[in-house]
Formats: structure tokens, sequence, C-alpha cells
């Protein structure tokens, strides 16, 4: 498993793992504590694991948490995603950039999203799961969720959208979100 930075948001990383593929299938490590901490991610930082699954076209997103944020580690464990990450951080030397991702189950190759950057996909197959794991507990009231068709995103969803939730429809623009972060 290699830990690449990504350029566009300081602090993020996209874990890869070298599948072992033979006849019955394969078998990949999702996970390598060493690999974390050689990026100084502290792999026992970690308090929650979930999992979602969407159908196709679904749009989960764009959300963040308000306070100390969250930073997670992303998987698509199953499908394929067309995953987004925006940095919100305001000392951020990369505030504001945004950066997508093709996460695959035939890749299993990890997203790690710092505190402070937005998060969000839309599953590109029928179904998709993606894998979350986050660095404390999820508490409700700290929810941000930003329009996921901001015009100032201008986040370029590859289908149709097919379903989002009340919460992430009735989201408001970007900038009236950050006055919550």
């Amino acid at each position: 498993m290699k830990a690449t930075p990504v350029p566009e948001i300081v602090g993020a990383f996209l874990f890869e793992p070298t599948p072992h593929v033979d006849a019955r299938g394969f078998f990949s490590r999702t996970f390598d504590a060493a690999v974390a901490r050689s990026v100084c991610i502290d792999p026992d930082g970690f308090a929650q694991d979930s999992i979602s699954r969407s159908a196709k076209g679904v749009i989960r997103g764009m959300h963040l948490r308000s306070g100390r944020g969250e930073a997670k580690l992303v998987r698509c464990s199953y499908g394929r995603v067309f995953d987004v990450v925006v940095d919100l951080r305001p000392g951020s030397s990369t505030y504001r950039n945004m950066r997508f991702f093709d996460l695959s189950g035939d890749t299993q190759a990890t997203l790690y999203v710092p505190a402070g950057c937005a998060h969000g996909f839309q599953a590109l197959t029928d179904p998709a799961d993606v894998s979350y794991r986050i660095d404390r507990p999820h508490d409700p009231s700290e929810d941000v969720s930003i329009a996921f068709d901001d015009p100032e995103l201008a986040i370029p969803w590859p289908l149709p959208v097919a379903l989002v939730s009340d919460r992430d429809r009735q989201a408001p623009p970007l900038a009236q979100a950050l006055e919550r972060v």
C-alpha cells in the first residue's frame, strides 16, 4: 500500500493498495497503520466506522462538520463513485481548492479527507457502497450541508441526479453554509 499526497488539498492523501488477484477474485489490504503513521495520520485516532449504499445517480453531500471538523477515511468498497473534496479551511494554502476522485471497489483506494474539508459523492453504479472511518463520534448538531448544485462550486456531477436526501436538497449555498463552520 502506498500513500500519495493530494497536491490540490493540503493534508489529503490517497491510499492505494496492491490487490492480489487470482481466479477466485482478489484480496486487498484496505488499511495499514504503519502506512498511515508514515504520513502523520494517527491510526488510533478513529472513533467510528460507517457504510452507505446508494443507487446509481444518487448524490450524498456536500457535507462537513462545524467546530473541530471531522477527518475521515473514505473508500468505495463496492461499485464506483465520483468523489468530491473541497478545502474549506480558511488558513489553508489550498483554501477553496476542489479535487475529484474516481473511487471503486475494483481498486479499493482509500481517500483521507482532512477536517475542515467538505465531502460528497455521486454513485456511478447500482449499487455503490462507501465506507467511512471518522476521527470522532458523530454529532448531528454539528452537521453542515452545502447545496450540491451550488453554482459557486459548479461541481460537474457526471450523471443526472437520481435522488438526494431532503437535507441535501434543502442545503444552503456555500456562502451561507460557511457561516455555520
